[in-house]
């Protein structure tokens, strides 16, 4: 089996894995959004990325004093931009919805995610067969997310008890544009950080293990904002009490975290499988696996339910948009070097 090959079979397990990890917390009753949102920050964001750094990169410390300081805070500014994108991200759900919001924010952060890089680091491959089928992707993803848009805002109003007004929509659309910007940071994050992945290879790390190395300060400071608004609602709305009740849901935050950074150290992994071309074409084939995943398990869930026979139809053809880029950039491996 060819790198390319099990790069791509690895970021469809990283697809399917990103997807399932808010699925606890639909059993994390006891708590309120910050309670279960601040758990998750501290497990997936601060505990597993230091714990699998100090296990899986042999001398840690040197990694970060052989490399330039540029290097290292582009990183933790990508990783800060990223954590602000998941505060926005809270915001616009409870303003548009949750269909609504994932479906802008992946589309956003697929666009961004993968032409920016492209531009950047194969700048000269633009018209080439591989920046062709990447281009033309990354447009079946974003008509895919737009019809998947339109539909989550369908469902949304056959659901709610009430319309939103005009102000609150346009605000809601406005930020997850804003959180699809700050998500494709990771990915930057990535791509960027790339020194740090070799500076590890030489000193020992696995390629497997390398990037590791890009991905505990990417989200320690990915950490900071989070943990800070989830500080401020636990203050306005006084929900820190929760805590005494409902222990076992940090069971419930520990497998949310163990899902989300495992499909974020996949997608690492992919993305070196890959090559040089792993954050072009990975990061929107990662974003519409993850969709095509949300949507499915929205479903068999019953997020849909009394939403109507046209949204769901519209949904399924979005979906079929999404399957057809992930063809379209499996296909696209063949033509890169």
């Amino acid at each position: 089996m060819s790198s390319r090959v099990y790069g791509m079979l690895i970021l469809i397990v990283a697809g399917v894995t990103n997807a399932s990890f808010t699925l606890p917390m639909k059993y994390a009753r006891k708590w309120a959004w910050e309670n279960i949102w601040l758990a998750w920050t501290v497990v997936a964001l601060i505990l597993f990325p230091t714990v699998t750094a100090l296990i899986t990169v042999p001398h840690l410390a040197m990694v970060y004093n052989s490399e330039t300081l540029k290097t290292l805070l582009e990183v933790c500014a990508f990783g800060a931009g990223w954590g602000v994108a998941q505060v926005l991200f809270g915001l616009a759900v409870d303003l548009i919805g949750i269909a609504l919001t994932f479906s802008v924010v992946l589309g956003t952060s697929a666009a961004v995610g993968t032409l920016v890089p492209m531009i950047l680091l194969h700048g000269d491959r633009l018209l080439s067969r591989a920046g062709l089928a990447v281009f033309a992707a990354v447009a079946l993803v974003l008509t895919g997310v737009l019809l998947c848009a339109a539909a989550g805002r369908m469902r949304e109003r056959a659901i709610a008890s009430g319309a939103d007004s005009q102000g609150k929509a346009s605000l809601g659309l406005i930020l997850a544009i804003l959180c699809g910007l700050g998500a494709s940071f990771v990915n930057f994050g990535v791509a960027f950080g790339t020194p740090l992945i070799v500076v590890a290879r030489s000193l020992g790390a696995s390629p497997l293990n390398a990037t590791n190395a890009v991905w505990l300060p990417l989200m320690l400071s990915g950490a900071i904002p989070n943990a800070l608004y989830c500080a401020f609602l636990l203050k306005t709305n006084r929900t820190a009490s929760r805590y005494s009740d409902g222990h076992s849901h940090w069971a419930l935050a520990f497998v949310m975290g163990a899902c989300w950074f495992g499909s974020t150290l996949l997608y690492g992994l992919a993305a070196v499988e890959l090559g040089s071309w792993g954050p072009v074409i990975g990061w929107p084939l990662f974003m519409s696996l993850i969709v095509i995943t949300a949507s499915m398990l929205g479903m068999l869930t019953g997020e849909w339910t009394n939403a109507g026979s046209r949204p769901m139809r519209i949904q399924w053809t979005g979906v079929l948009f999404l399957v057809l880029a992930v063809f379209v950039l499996a296909g696209s491996s063949r033509y890169l070097q």
